[in-house]
């Protein structure tokens, strides 16, 4: 499956969210992310994130969590899913079920997440992955200077 990259942020210095640019740019053309074996369009992407981490969620609906299969690999996040056509005994007049598989790739700032506490659940048609920041990227609050 060939893989298409959507860079979410590659800056010198942590920037105040790591998907700050990433609606700016022409790469959210989605008729060119879409890595799809089916032609079918790839599914939709929010982001969101808080002090402590970033959540990704993924509309999937159908789909099964063994269906997924999520990677972190040098500061690339690969999400993607294969899910092979059945072979059916039965004859039918129309069959318009289809399967998809699809590939998303998201470059993350360098050193921005703890990876080891990367984590993922399916609920309801969503994929959420939850993408910790690491302790030293969080945002403290400011400190008061005394004047001595």
């Amino acid at each position: 499956m060939e893989d298409k990259t959507m860079t979410i942020a590659r800056f010198p210095f942590i920037p105040s969210s790591i998907f700050d640019h990433l609606w700016d740019n022409d790469l959210m053309d989605m008729a060119s992310l879409n890595n799809s074996k089916t032609n079918t369009s790839l599914p939709a992407v929010n982001i969101k994130e808080n002090n402590d981490d970033f959540t990704i969620e993924v509309a999937a609906p159908g789909m099964k969590k063994t269906d997924f299969s999520i990677n972190y690999d040098s500061d690339r996040l690969t999400i993607s899913s294969e899910k092979k056509e059945e072979t059916v005994d039965e004859k039918y007049n129309r069959r318009e079920f289809s399967y998809q598989s699809f590939c998303r790739s998201f470059e993350v700032a360098d050193n921005l997440i703890d990876s080891q506490k990367i984590t993922a659940k399916y609920k309801d048609g969503i994929l959420y992955i939850t993408l910790p920041r690491r302790e030293e990227i969080k945002p403290r609050p400011a400190k008061q200077i005394s004047i001595n």
